[in-house]
């Protein structure tokens, strides 16, 4: 699939979010509702939230989920909506791994391999990180990620990686 084309029907879109500057909470509920509204695009479900120790950056605690989507839109549309939801909520970039108010990462789009300067698809740190792996592992638990395989294998490769979920859903 090339970047101006549209997932199809079926392709399942996982999309990370997390927060942990100001109300994240209130903010990543506002994120999903946002999701839901985007031209072309149904929340098909999303995870616990899981409380999680900033990675390779200092700041508080993050508040992390993951969503599950169907849409039409293509790839980079979609990036672009993503971007556009996180300004609505003051996401800022003064420096790489900096507190955020808002982050929303495209980690999935069905089995798709996608390399560009702005996309690169799955998200290539994905499985490296327990506070996608975790959220993920419970709204897919047999998902088998394109070229990393299975995802309870990656998450147990990332047992060191503190982190907590919060509700049960």
């Amino acid at each position: 699939m090339s970047p101006t084309t549209a997932p199809t029907a079926d392709e399942r879109i996982f999309v990370g979010l997390g927060a942990n500057l100001g109300d994240a909470r209130t903010t990543l509920e506002a994120a999903l509702a946002a999701l839901a509204a985007l031209p072309g695009t149904r929340l098909l479900g999303r995870s616990s939230f899981y409380r999680t120790a900033p990675v390779d950056a200092g700041g508080p605690d993050y508040l992390n989920a993951v969503a599950e989507l169907r849409s039409s839109l293509a790839p980079e549309a979609l990036l672009d909506a993503l971007q556009a939801i996180e300004q609505q909520h003051g996401r800022e970039r003064p420096y790489r791994n900096a507190p955020r108010t808002l982050d929303l990462d495209l980690l999935l789009m069905g089995g798709q391999r996608q390399h560009s300067a702005r996309l690169t698809l799955p998200h290539p740190r994905l499985h490296q990180r327990a506070f996608v792996l975790a959220p993920l592992a419970e709204l897919a638990p047999g998902l088998i990620i394109e070229g990393l395989g299975p995802v309870a294998p990656l998450l147990a490769a990332c047992a060191d990686q503190a982190i907590e979920r919060l509700d049960g859903r």
